[in-house]
């Protein structure tokens, strides 16, 4: 699952470059929040699981789910209340960190 991380994180950082190309820094920044908000609770919920004695079960596993998709609102909220975005950015970050996981399919990692 590590891998699947590192492939999100090297998605949104070839998006951010294209978006500092065309917009400038805020674009890159704002990327690189919106991948972020994706990729760390991601990161946790992996490292959560790979510790010893983390048991995949189906409470475990809603449970973290949860904790993915409110710690990623959470940290978009926070953010675009404290930084100034560059919303389509933001959202190309994000959307590329969620696809990744179908270029690991692709890749078989």
């Amino acid at each position: 699952m590590i891998k699947v991380i590192l492939l999100q994180s090297g998605l949104v950082v070839v998006v951010a470059a294209i978006a500092a190309g065309l917009v400038g820094a805020q674009g890159a920044k704002s990327a690189l929040i919106g991948g972020a908000a994706y990729i760390l609770p991601n990161l946790l919920f992996v490292l959560r699981m790979s510790l010893p004695g983390g048991r995949a079960n189906a409470a475990v596993l809603v449970v973290g789910e949860l904790f993915k998709v409110a710690a990623t609102i959470g940290i978009l909220v926070v953010a675009v209340r404290f930084f100034e975005v560059h919303w389509i950015c933001l959202l190309l970050g994000l959307f590329a960190a969620l696809k990744a996981n179908l270029f690991a399919f692709l890749l078989k990692i």
